[in-house]
């Protein structure tokens, strides 16, 4: 009898079809790459922002020497005053791991740095995020500003919303106003959340192109499927310092 079931579980289980997952957003163990990148995020004090850039632009090399920064931002529109916005670059988990222990250890890196600067950062954020797997990390054609726009969709990820958040993404890309630099979904953090950073010429080109882009018809239809999983939305303006490497 114990063999005629098991039998029958077998053949049930062959029958029952393979549960189809969405890739194009995959992370956590369908994550491949296990490259990730932490957003920081810095409140400074009033009137300690230059002070605070001052200072990251005299000493960054003695923090890029043990892991790459991808970007540096200053926030200019879009939330809090005085803010400074980064993204760090890592191999892994183990590799972040390394890097801070590291950091620890750095005298010059504290004393030159971090002792100093903590006394203007008035709050500290950071996120984990995955660069989605159908886009690559790109480079801009020359120096410009950066808008990033973070999305948060409905529960249920990627398997859910993602096929119709890439098509809204790539309706904006064919246009080409805008270039997009990178889509990141986030592992740590607010769940069902999407980075997503463009850059433009300048605040008045990214202006003239979504005019442009709210009167397309693909751009339009390409929206209207997307919002029906987004919960919330938000933007801010970025500026490059002058040690970010994406300028």
């Amino acid at each position: 009898m114990l063999c005629l079931r098991s039998g029958l579980t077998r053949a049930l289980a062959a029958r029952m079809p393979t549960p189809q997952v969405c890739a194009s957003f995959a992370t956590g163990p369908r994550q491949y790459d296990g490259t990730f990148y932490e957003f920081r995020t810095y409140c400074l004090k009033s009137s300690k922002m230059n002070e605070f850039l001052e200072n990251f632009n005299k000493n960054v090399h003695l923090r890029t020497a043990h892991s790459e920064l991808v970007g540096c931002w200053s926030v200019e529109f879009g939330g809090r005053m005085n803010k400074v916005f980064h993204i760090w670059k890592y191999d892994n988990f183990a590799h972040r791991t390394k890097v801070r222990k590291a950091l620890a250890k750095d005298k010059e890196w504290q004393e030159q740095f971090l002792i100093q600067n903590l006394a203007l950062i008035d709050k500290q954020e950071n996120e984990i995020a995955y660069l989605v797997p159908w886009c690559k990390l790109e480079k801009p054609p020359k120096e410009g500003v950066y808008e990033l726009v973070i999305f948060q969709m409905k529960p249920g990820g990627p398997a859910l919303w993602g096929d119709a958040f890439r098509r809204a993404i790539n309706a904006h890309v064919n246009l080409g106003y805008s270039k997009l630099i990178g889509v990141f979904h986030t592992e740590y953090g607010a769940l069902n959340r999407v980075h997503v950073l463009w850059w433009n010429e300048s605040a008045d080109s990214r202006a003239a192109g979504r005019h442009q882009s709210h009167e397309d018809p693909r751009v339009v239809a390409a929206v209207r499927e997307s919002v029906n999983y987004l919960v919330s939305q938000q933007n801010m303006l970025l500026i490059p310092t002058s040690f970010s490497p994406l300028k």
